[in-house]
């Protein structure tokens, strides 16, 4: 605000008192500028193997890798909350992971099987399906590892093969988050040569090396495989706001439908700046996130219910059309 305008609103009191409008709960609801609904949440699920098999992940409470059968299940009842779109991260058998990943290319892999069983069940919930090797790979990196540095090209070379596989699949967005330079317009290319014109590419554009990615990793699989390892040569240093901009626009160059900014609730100026692009900008409340929440809610120290959904409305404040977020059937509920 100008320091002009500022004096003008000062100069109108009492005749301007900015909390006439806030003083009745109808009220403020009428005003509002922003509101969370059930179609702005995407909700990320982890898979795994068996029948009527579902494993709470510890550090994510509230939280649980699911059977195929089971989350068919779970996926109709929030479809029928108004949940438009779910995104499937699996739990890969310890005895399929290879250096390079080789069970990401698998036809009938688990993340296959799913979209599968999903698109045939529940047509109208859109599938999201993660791009990226670090599920399917012994060393829990995002790509191929040679002399010990991941090495790019390669790499893109068997992303672009597995967003293939899942779009024969039928998901309806492929995700990839690997952060390897060129992904985007190469996977873009595979799409349309294979006849997929219609598959969406969701770019994880600006995915920082955070230190709020532990839970999922724990979820996933991939933090035993890691070790002390980092994922700081491609993922984004959070030290950076331009950088950040750069890699989303060159995302959008490379043909990406929409754009991903994570962590969430942290990159709320991330968010705000890449609005201007003009692209859908997607947010994502990363498992540290929800788990900070969930784990001070527990402890008496916060209502965990109404902060969620505060950080959430801030994601959508900023500028964000959709939110990833573990607790979007409990916000589903709510918002209900």
């Amino acid at each position: 605000m100008k320091l002009s305008t500022q004096h003008s609103a000062l100069s109108t009191f009492p005749t301007t008192r900015l909390r006439r409008t806030r003083m009745a709960a109808w009220c403020r609801k009428l005003v509002a500028e922003h509101r969370l609904h059930t179609s702005d949440l995407i909700w990320p699920v982890f898979i795994q193997e068996g029948k009527n098999k579902e494993t709470p992940v510890t550090l994510m409470p509230g939280v649980s890798r699911l059977s195929l059968d089971l989350l068919v299940k779970k996926a109709k009842s929030a479809n029928q909350l108004g949940i438009k779109a779910i995104a499937l991260f699996p739990l890969v058998d310890d005895k399929l992971k290879t250096p390079n990943g080789n069970e990401a290319l698998n036809p009938k892999n688990l993340v296959c099987r799913a979209i599968g069983e999903l698109k045939s069940v529940v047509p109208n919930l859109g599938v999201i399906a993660d791009v990226a090797l670090d599920p399917y790979t012994s060393h829990g990196q995002d790509g191929i590892v040679e002399k010990g540095q991941i090495v790019n090209d390669k790499t893109v070379e068997v992303l672009c093969k597995q967003a293939l596989v899942q779009a024969k699949a039928g998901c309806d967005i492929v995700a990839p988050s690997d952060m390897m330079d060129g992904r985007v317009g190469a996977i873009r290319n595979t799409l349309e040569k294979g006849g997929f014109h219609d598959t969406m590419i969701l770019s994880y554009a600006a995915k920082y090396a955070s230190n709020l990615y532990g839970p999922f990793r724990n979820a996933s699989g991939s933090a035993k495989a890691l070790g002390n390892a980092d994922k700081r040569s491609y993922q984004m240093d959070v030290a950076n706001g331009d950088e950040a901009l750069r890699e989303i626009a060159l995302d959008i160059a490379e043909g990406t439908d929409m754009v991903m900014v994570k962590p969430g609730i942290s990159s709320l100026d991330i968010i705000r700046r890449a609005v201007d692009f003009g692209v859908p900008v997607f947010a994502y409340q990363v498992s540290g996130e929800y788990a900070m929440i969930k784990a001070a809610a527990a402890n008496g120290w916060l209502d965990g219910d109404a902060v969620m959904l505060e950080h959430l409305l801030a994601m959508k404040r900023a500028g964000a059309r959709a939110i990833l977020t573990y607790a979007a059937v409990d916000v589903a509920r709510q918002l209900a």
